[in-house]
């Protein structure tokens, strides 16, 4: 089993997890922690570790969705990730979004941490789209 533990700068991983909720119900399998002015870096790291050992229990492995690559919520999970004494192993996302956490659902059967995070980086790839005008006009008849 995967869980998931969703990571932001500022409210963004809380309010996902909030809208996520609302779509899906409860998701007793994703974390959310978040970068605060309050609490800062050091805090943050805090919270990480605490809210990863959560999510850590009785899993085989986490996937961290963080809102973006570089930023202090990626480079403290790939700490986790790229050690070799982190258990169970821990797998990193950026771009995280809610298509993205919804179809978590899919992954977490899963066993393998690296193969969660590819499986779920495809099934949310076609998510992103550009809008265009419909090829045809649909009728408002249902």
């Amino acid at each position: 089993m995967i869980n998931v533990l969703v990571a932001s700068h500022g409210p963004f991983a809380d309010a996902l997890l909030a809208s996520a909720t609302m779509v899906y119900g409860e998701l007793p399998y994703v974390h959310s922690v978040t970068l605060t002015e309050h609490r800062g870096i050091e805090g943050f790291k805090q919270d990480f570790a605490h809210t990863l050992a959560k999510a850590s229990e009785n899993t085989d492995g986490v996937l961290v969705l963080c809102d973006m690559q570089s930023g202090t919520p990626w480079n403290v999970a790939c700490q986790y990730a790229f050690s070799a004494s982190t258990t169970p192993p821990v797998a990193v996302l950026a771009g995280m979004n809610l298509p993205m956490l919804l179809q978590s659902d899919e992954i977490t059967g899963m066993q393998d941490v690296n193969a969660a995070a590819a499986r779920l980086l495809s099934l949310t790839q076609p998510t992103l789209v550009i809008a265009a005008p419909a090829a045809t006009t649909q009728s408002d008849d249902f």
